[in-house]
């Protein structure tokens, strides 16, 4: 995937308009345009601008996965995690306890899972 694939797809998940974006970080809204459009790269300061903005490695917007991650979809989960607060937080991690847990035995619906994982937060 390409930057500015990747920059566009989190724009669009944080809701936010390039121009906000742009006025945000305090660059041209014509210099994110072409980030977007995959016309031009950001140096590596805007880069690392652009990336702790969303809360997300520089490898992310590179699309670099080092042998320590697995893939793409990991980096979404830690990205996704470091985006909530405390208390969501923990729900998540029940959440995903409860998964690993009922993987090895039943197959729960979701709303089961959710109500549980509630349940240990509580």
């Amino acid at each position: 995937m390409m930057f500015g694939d990747i920059l566009r797809n989190l724009i669009d998940e944080k809701e936010i308009t390039q121009k906000q974006l742009a006025s945000n970080l305090n660059i041209a809204v014509s210099t994110l345009g072409n980030y977007v459009r995959n016309n031009r790269e950001p140096d590596f300061e805007t880069l690392k601008l652009i990336a702790s903005y969303f809360s997300v490695s520089t490898d992310y917007f590179l699309d670099y996965k080092p042998d320590f991650v697995i893939n793409h979809m990991e980096s979404d989960l830690l990205r996704v995690f470091r985006s909530l607060s405390d208390n969501q937080k923990n729900l998540y991690l029940e959440q995903g306890k409860l998964l690993v847990k009922y993987d090895k035995k039943e197959k729960p619906t979701s709303s089961k899972l959710i109500s549980q994982a509630k349940d240990n937060v509580g």
